[in-house]
């Protein structure tokens, strides 16, 4: 790929300020044809307001933009899609209900066309296909497809309006490894079509593995550009946490304790993607359970049983030997604490101030209620407890929860659920953490794992959710894989490779789906 060809795309002294917040400061970067380009930062860092830039969400207040040598209108996604970018975002944007040629051509007929050209679209879809190595089904319902077949079509979607320049963010956040694998070959073609590519993740031995080329901003700047042949790992953390950054080692020496909870046969209701089978559990004190899975796969129906908010209709469920009630505050005060999945739309209110969500799920202790009126000094007191004690860093106490970065976003959230009020009684015994650090930086990553090891080495049952293999093998003491709402059985961490994992998360797996241990 010869670099001093005229780049496709080029972003120079790119700013943008939201109030006193600089997310961009004099951003410059370039991108050629051909190249994967992987884009690095902790949260916070100005990744997603750039990107944002360039697709038109925002308009900089500083700073222009070419595509292909003509400069890019501000503020203008049609315009953005028109000169050939394309991205696919970590949370897919596709309909379940309709099948895959309806959500390619979706939004690139006129709305005055009497009649879809659906069979010219059709052809045109098979062709793109054909071409870049992407076979999909467009009848098929999207519903019905895996994870990594609804990433093949967002692909599709992208390539079939015309993109040259192919945006991935965070591409196998929910990904098997067999699927990853798939993905990467499907970005070799790409880039041999002479695609390029603006690859956002914080997966650093991928990046090391898909990008030619490095660049990494810290604090809304760039602060490292580089080649990725002869970068290490360690050296893309120093630069993006701009210190460098050890991962939690749990201690394999620690014995099991007492069970805690167990679950034998449970149902659950819900959708065919979200209900509990016949699941089986045992969670001992003093040990961490990971469960891996490919998210929809029956992992939020768990979470929410044991945390109160399902009830279960078949099976029995047990918190220290009394009947698991579908009561979140009864479980609260006996010393259940969860970290939801989704931090911005369970986890918090984004437009109350850090110390009302601090305590917001406390709100029933005596310690911040007082018949019925919350006792704001003791509230703010343990709310700046954990603030400092978790380092959540941005705007203080009264900053709304939504300023807040998504790290630190998520350690106000693992104090809250880890900090007990002064006046609980009863110890921390089940912590439920689902995709404790989906889509979090590496330093963030290495704060909440040695968070939750301390929490399991403090004599709590720690279960983590998580689709991350790297984070389920650090971190579980015993692994399950979860399948279409069944669970297989709990296994010793080294009993597991990554292999026998991910085809256990596709459902190839002969392992039992019941446990009594």
């Amino acid at each position: 790929m010869p670099q001093d060809s005229a780049p496709v795309l080029a972003l120079r002294g790119i700013r943008k300020q939201f109030g006193a917040l600089v997310a961009n400061d004099d951003i410059s970067l370039t991108l050629q044809a051909g190249e994967v380009l992987a884009l690095l930062g902790e949260n916070g860092a100005g990744k997603s307001t750039l990107m944002s830039i360039l697709f038109g969400h925002y308009t900089a207040d500083a700073g222009e933009i070419e595509v292909f040598g003509q400069p890019l209108p501000p503020g203008q996604p049609r315009a953005a899609l028109a000169a050939g970018i394309g991205m696919v975002h970590q949370h897919f944007a596709l309909a379940d209900n309709l099948n895959v040629l309806d959500n390619v051509i979706l939004g690139t007929e006129p709305l005055w066309r009497l009649s879809s050209a659906r069979q010219a679209a059709r052809a045109r879809l098979q062709d793109v296909a054909r071409r870049f190595g992407l076979p999909v089904d467009a009848d098929a319902r999207v519903g019905t497809l895996s994870v990594g077949e609804r990433q093949r079509v967002e692909i599709l979607k992208a390539l079939y309006r015309g993109a040259r320049i192919l945006i991935l963010d965070e591409p196998t956040a929910v990904l098997t490894p067999q699927e990853s694998e798939s993905l990467f070959a499907t970005l070799a073609l790409l880039v041999a079509e002479g695609l390029s590519v603006i690859f956002i993740s914080h997966k650093l031995a991928e990046v090391l593995r898909v990008a030619q080329r490095l660049v990494v901003l810290r604090a809304g700047r760039v602060v490292a550009e580089a080649p990725s042949a002869g970068t290490s790992a360690a050296q893309l953390a120093d630069w993006m946490v701009g210190r460098a950054v050890a991962m939690p080692q749990r201690a394999v020496s620690i014995k099991r304790g007492a069970t805690v909870c167990e679950l034998k046969s449970v149902r659950t209701e819900g959708s065919p993607r979200d209900r509990l089978r016949g699941v089986s559990l045992a969670l001992g004190a003093s040990e961490i359970v990971a469960v891996a899975g490919v998210s929809g796969n029956g992992q939020g129906a768990l979470a929410d049983l044991l945390c109160g908010t399902r009830r279960r209709v078949a099976g029995t469920a047990t918190l220290s030997g009394r009947v698991l009630r579908a009561d979140p505050a009864t479980l609260v005060r006996a010393g259940v604490a969860r970290i939801p999945e989704d931090r911005h739309a369970v986890g918090a209110v984004g437009d109350l101030p850090v110390w009302e969500n601090a305590v917001s799920e406390r709100l029933g202790s005596p310690a911040f209620n007082l018949f019925g009126w919350v006792r704001r000094r003791a509230a703010r007191q343990h709310a700046a407890a954990i603030v400092e004690g978790f380092d959540v860093r941005g705007g203080g106490l009264d900053a709304p929860a939504r300023s807040l970065s998504g790290g630190n976003l998520q350690k106000l959230i693992l104090g809250r659920a880890l900090l007990p009020p002064p006046d609980a009684t009863v110890p921390l015994r089940l912590l439920v953490a689902h995709q404790p650090t989906w889509g979090l930086d590496i330093g963030a990553v290495a704060a909440i794992r040695t968070e939750l090891i301390a929490a399991r080495n403090g004599g709590a049952a720690v279960l983590v959710i998580s689709d991350d293999l790297d984070e389920v093998m650090a971190l579980g003491d015993r692994i399950a894989v979860m399948h279409e709402g069944r669970l297989t059985a709990a296994l010793p961490a080294a009993q597991w490779t990554r292999e026998s994992l991910g085809l256990a998360m596709a459902g190839a797996s002969d392992a039992s789906d019941s446990e009594t241990a």
